[in-house]
């Protein structure tokens, strides 16, 4: 399989990495032009725009947040090219879901969303198929792992005391305001009862020593609660170690005879 990747930050490394383990890492890197003449022994060649890219790529990997899925995500789709992304806050954006939804049915392509740090998705969509009546997301986060998004605005990071929420509201509203902190959000609202009728809270929290994720749900399967205490990559402690390896557990998915 001959795959490119989109991102050379922190998610992005690690991916580049673990496929150098596992065999060929990314032959093709797509970039800014600006990023052009960066350089990383481990990727072959870079390119600056969709069209640049050739035409023997099974895969193309989006670790460069949702900016570059909204850049080049329905371009790579329309070629024929599957693509895998970690940017599912994205699709907060309805007209960026219809778009990238109609570039893969006229490519003939799929877009393949990596369950970033959070599990029990599965459970969710089992569920959603008998009906939901509730979902709520919980992510709880040492307040550095807050910096730079929306929750700067809202308390004062630096001086917390104790756990405090500082958004309340729908994983759409999360999503949009998070663009960075809210992927796993969006992540249980797409498996189950979607953007809008998912609930989310956000908590900034001085004694959480991990990112902690929670989902509870009811519906006509009964109810279940489900936590992960998550590290973040030792580059970003807004990035999820597990985040980045469900990058890779996507591709050895598309790569196994045998998936679940």
């Amino acid at each position: 399989m001959k795959i490119g990747i989109i991102g050379e930050g922190a998610i992005g490394r690690y991916v580049i990495d673990q496929l150098s383990i596992d065999g060929p890492a990314p032959l093709i890197s797509l970039v800014r032009p600006a990023r052009m003449d960066s350089a990383n022994d481990k990727v072959s060649v870079r390119v600056a725009s969709v069209a640049d890219l050739p035409d023997d790529i099974d895969l193309m990997v989006d670790c460069a947040g949702h900016a570059a899925l909204i850049e080049h995500g329905a371009a790579i789709l329309k070629r024929g090219i599957d693509l895998v992304t970690v940017s599912l806050g994205a699709l907060a954006d309805e007209n960026l879901e219809q778009l990238l939804t109609q570039a893969a049915r006229t490519g003939g392509a799929q877009l393949h969303l990596a369950s970033g740090a959070i599990g029990a998705l599965d459970c969710l969509q089992a569920a959603r198929v008998g009906g939901l009546s509730e979902v709520t997301y919980t992510g709880r986060k040492p307040p550095a792992g807050w910096r730079g998004s929306a929750a700067q605005e809202r308390v004062d990071l630096d001086a917390l005391t104790f756990a405090t929420a500082h958004f309340r509201g729908t994983a759409r509203q999360a999503a949009t305001q998070y663009p960075k902190n809210a992927n796993v959000a969006a992540a249980v609202a797409l498996a189950g009862l979607g953007f809008d009728h998912t609930q989310a809270v956000l908590i900034a929290d001085p004694d959480a020593t991990a990112n902690i994720h929670e989902i509870h749900a009811s519906g006509a399967f009964g109810s279940f609660g489900f936590r992960i205490e998550g590290k973040a990559l030792p580059d970003n402690p807004r990035s999820s170690a597990l985040a980045a390896m469900s990058v890779i557990s996507a591709i050895h998915r598309r790569r196994a005879p045998i998936t679940t």
